[in-house]
């Protein structure tokens, strides 16, 4: 297949078929209608207990979401003055596994639908 000069002021271009050759169209699917949404994200709630230390909970944190011990001890003082703190914000399925892990010293945490 060649390619010829620009055909027309939009800037199409025109494809010139050598003889034999067919021209080939991509198969497309016809809509259903149906929106293709990506599922709403999910939370991880901690929620303040006086049960726990500062440490233990940061600790907790860093092994959960796996952030740094500054990162974990801002979300623990979080936790402490404003009775719980968003953790983490994503798919069900992995703001449940974090909640397993933080629950794992019975910290108390739940999930939810944002």
């Amino acid at each position: 297949m060649r390619v010829s000069a620009p055909a027309g002021p939009s800037g199409a271009v025109r494809l010139d078929r050598a003889p034999g050759q067919t021209e080939t169209t991509p198969a497309t699917e016809a809509e259903t209608g149906r929106a293709t949404a990506a599922s709403p994200p999910w939370i991880t709630l901690l929620w303040n207990c006086d049960c726990h230390t500062f440490d233990q909970v940061a600790t907790q944190l860093m092994k959960a979401i796996g952030c740094s011990h500054d990162d974990a001890m801002a979300i623990a003082w979080r936790v402490h003055n404003n009775g719980k703190a968003v953790v983490w914000v994503g798919p069900r399925v992995e703001c449940e596994r974090i909640a397993r892990i933080l629950a794992e010293i019975g910290l108390r945490v739940s999930v939810t639908e944002s």
